[in-house]
């Protein structure tokens, strides 16, 4: 079991920066893949970046390539996104994810494959 807590969220004006963490409480195995999910109001929830515990490359969405960086410390089970040049379109709740196992190419930005979900962080971006 894992209980994973998010912060970081906030409000930015386009071009700003913020960065998300999301401390994962419990079993460490439970978090082999963990990922960061947004969702707008009236839209459907989108995978946006994810990583294997044990590093390797990182998954990203079309839409935030470049802009969002997602790294962990596997010593302090915590995940971050680092996000940059932030726009308008950006803002959403953003939930962080872990799957018990690893993520794929094809599977990684999937919102199927992970079993445990934080609260969500709402960032707002202005123009």
């Amino acid at each position: 079991q894992v209980q994973l807590v998010e912060s970081g969220g906030g409000s930015v004006q386009a071009g700003g920066s913020l960065r998300l963490s999301c401390v994962a409480l419990g079993d460490p195995v439970s978090s082999n893949c963990m990922g960061w999910f947004r969702q707008a109001a009236g839209k459907e929830r989108e995978g946006v970046a994810a990583m294997n515990r044990g590093g390797g490359r990182a998954y990203y969405s079309d839409s935030v390539k470049g802009r969002f960086t997602i790294s962990r410390e596997n010593d302090k089970n915590t995940l971050y996104l680092q996000m940059d040049n932030l726009q308008p379109e950006d803002t959403a709740m953003y939930y962080c994810a872990a799957a018990l196992f690893r993520c794929t190419t094809n599977s990684a930005l999937a919102p199927t494959i992970y079993s445990y979900w934080g609260q969500g962080a709402q960032v707002t971006v202005s123009s």
